[in-house]
C-alpha cells in the first residue's frame, strides 16, 4: 500500500492563499502566509497559480544531507519529518532539497517543511476549489 499524498491541481487554483493561511495557523498559531509550509506560486503575471509544497521524496536528499539526523521518516504516513530538538538550524537540508520546499524559520532558528499535518492536511480542507486533495 502506498502512502497518501497531496495532489495539487493548478487548473483549479485561484491564488486565494487559504491553504497558506490554514497551514500557518496550524503550525505557527497565526495567519501568516510567510510562515506557511505550502506556497502558491503565480506564473504568467498572475494568470496561472500553482500550490506547491514538499513532495515527500522517496530519495529524500534533505534527510541524507542533515548532519544531525534531525529528519526521519514517519513510517505510517511516509512523510519526512523534522525533530526540532535535533535541528541545529544549519540549513544544509534547504540547500539539498532540489525543490526548495524546506524553509528556515528565523523565529525558531530551525527549518520547517510539510509533514501533511500528521495525516490531516489543513490545506486540503481550507481549499475552496478542490485544487488540493489528499489521496
Amino acid at each position: 500500500m502506498n502512502p497518501k499524498s497531496l495532489i495539487l491541481d493548478a487548473d483549479k487554483c485561484t491564488s486565494c492563499l487559504q491553504c497558506e493561511m490554514a497551514c500557518s495557523m496550524e503550525h505557527e498559531g497565526t495567519f501568516n502566509p510567510a510562515r506557511s509550509r505550502i506556497k502558491v506560486f503565480e506564473f504568467e503575471h498572475g494568470a496561472r497559480s500553482i500550490p506547491y509544497t514538499c513532495t515527500q521524496c522517496e530519495e529524500a536528499w534533505c534527510m541524507k544531507a542533515c548532519p544531525t539526523d534531525a529528519i526521519s521518516i514517519n513510517q505510517a504516513l511516509g512523510t519526512k519529518v523534522i525533530d526540532e530538538s535535533m535541528c541545529v538550524g544549519c540549513k544544509v537540508c534547504t540547500m539539498a532539497c532540489p525543490y526548495g520546499t524546506i524553509n528556515y524559520n528565523s523565529a525558531s532558528g530551525k527549518v520547517t517543511k510539510c509533514n501533511l499535518c500528521d495525516g490531516d492536511p489543513k490545506c486540503v480542507s481550507a481549499c475552496p476549489t478542490g485544487a488540493i486533495t489528499y489521496a
